[in-house]
């Protein structure tokens, strides 16, 4: 979960020269905020360290999470 992620979206988005799509807003991610993205991976990490063996909760892959999270606020916040 990123904190202020609204704001951080809008940010990228407001940046980006190019068509505002999914995937130019995830890789705008990357290099505006790359702690943000090193501790979404290191979350993810922990967490399936920390399974116990045949007891799995699903988690989507960071790339997954932050793609999804893009779409939403894109479907929502278009003007």
């Amino acid at each position: 979960m990123l904190l202020n992620q609204g704001e951080k979206f809008q940010l990228i988005f407001n940046k980006l020269q190019e068509k505002q799509t999914e995937q130019n807003m995830f890789n705008a991610f990357l290099s505006v905020y790359p702690e943000e993205w090193k501790q979404l991976k290191i979350t993810f990490s922990k967490f399936n360290r920390s399974k116990q063996f045949g007891k799995t909760i699903p988690l989507p892959k960071p790339e997954q999470s932050l793609r999804k999270e893009i779409r939403i606020w894109l479907k929502n916040n278009r003007q």
